[in-house]
């Protein structure tokens, strides 16, 4: 089990470190992802620079010492930013994580491009986490041929990188065989409680356990699904804990398993910065009466018919201008809620090239899915309700 220990802000507030590896370096149990900062006129490449400092400065204030980002977050503009929002602080009083795109890495001389060009858009001269991104089946043979982890080993020889590891999107099978393919340092799993069977998270979690890998959590609230959920399941947990918001269930699950070193969040608002740290300051595990009550409104948000999209935009951008992420946030808001006028306003406000309509099935985006979903045939469903929904009533 991890150990941890408390950062007092001052304020009586505690905010749970946890203890990483042989290093016994302290880690914020909470940490902040640069995936979906606040952004101006819904241009991802324009983060709302004066906002997203505040909360970045709000969560250093309040003992969150680790920053996660990557090479293609807000189209390449989240790791320039981050720079920018940490340069006031000494280098060595936070953790910076950042990723190598496979995806963008068809040689070798491309990879030592990009992390050269990822050392300088972060203004730093090392990274203390740094993971191979997204991998797969398919990116575990792109690694071996092209011996990037070699390189990667290399770089943590010269100390620009501090720690190595991986994130991950594929099957269980291929989890357990790049965990056996080289040593590592941590891992980065898609935990949350609706996976913990749905998606076999349990698995990977317990793969980390036996291979004596700590983890990072991500999608703890899977892109922000678990922070609403359905009234009935949203009902259950608001009477169990009032005080409480919806989300706070989520990362507190994520955050009650030992082996978690830290939980990434990725936040949007300054709200959510606060409820987050509220959440872990101080940092109270699920009890098994708060399980059961969780486990009951799983059941219940499970009777809702959504898509298990995470808004990650890997799929993007498609070919014939489909919105993939816009037309599931639609469809599974409907679904929850079921608010036809909300759905329909949605839907008017969709560029008509950005509608399902325009899928025509290339299959070009379940190519970098995460969570594998059939996204051609859910086009069709969507289409077959966004005309269902915008023709019923009149304008």
């Amino acid at each position: 089990m991890l150990q941890s220990r408390y950062f007092n802000s001052g304020k009586g507030e505690r905010m749970e470190y946890r203890v990483f590896g042989k290093s016994k370096e302290k880690v914020s149990l909470l940490g902040f992802g640069a995936m979906r900062l606040p952004v101006i006129n819904g241009s991802m490449e324009q983060i709302d620079e004066k906002t997203a400092c505040a909360m970045i400065d709000y969560a250093v204030a309040n003992g969150v010492n680790y920053f996660d980002t990557a090479y293609i977050y807000h189209e390449g503009k989240s790791e320039g930013f981050l720079a920018k929002a940490l340069a006031k602080y000494p280098r060595g009083s936070y953790f910076l994580a950042d990723k190598l795109p496979l995806w963008n890495t068809k040689t070798r001389k491309d990879a030592e491009r990009i992390f050269a060009e990822q050392l300088s858009r972060c203004n730093t001269e090392y990274f203390d986490f740094y993971l191979l991104h997204a991998m797969s089946k398919d990116k575990l043979e792109l690694v071996i041929n092209l011996g990037l982890y070699d390189l990667l080993k290399d770089y943590q020889r010269q100390g620009k990188i501090r720690h190595l590891g991986f994130s991950f999107h594929d099957t269980t099978e291929v989890f357990e065989r790049i965990l056996n393919t080289y040593e590592w340092d941590f891992t980065q799993i898609q935990v949350n409680y609706l996976d913990w069977e749905v998606m076999d998270a349990k698995r990977l979690y317990e793969l980390t356990v036996e291979k004596g890998v700590q983890c990072i959590i991500m999608e703890p609230v899977k892109g922000g699904a678990l922070a609403t959920l359905c009234p009935e399941a949203c009902e259950i947990l608001k009477k169990a804990q009032p005080d409480r918001s919806v989300a706070s269930w989520a990362i507190r699950y994520a955050a009650s398993l030992p082996n978690v070193l830290t939980v990434l969040s990725g936040m949007s608002t300054f709200e959510q910065v606060q409820d987050n740290i509220g959440t872990m300051t101080p940092f109270v595990p699920l009890s098994e009466s708060e399980r059961k009550t969780l486990d009951e409104a799983v059941d219940a948000y499970r009777k809702a018919t959504t898509v298990p999209c995470t808004a990650c935009r890997y799929c993007m951008d498609c070919p014939f201008g489909v919105d993939i992420p816009g037309v599931f946030k639609i469809l599974n808001d409907y679904a929850l809620i079921r608010d036809w006028d909300a759905a329909r306003k949605a839907i008017k406000n969709m560029a008509p090239e950005t509608r399902p309509e325009n899928c025509t099935e290339c299959g070009v985006c379940m190519e970098h899915c995460p969570q594998s979903i059939q996204i051609p045939e859910e086009m069709k469903k969507a289409d077959r309700l966004f005309k269902e929904l915008y023709h019923e009533k009149d304008s």
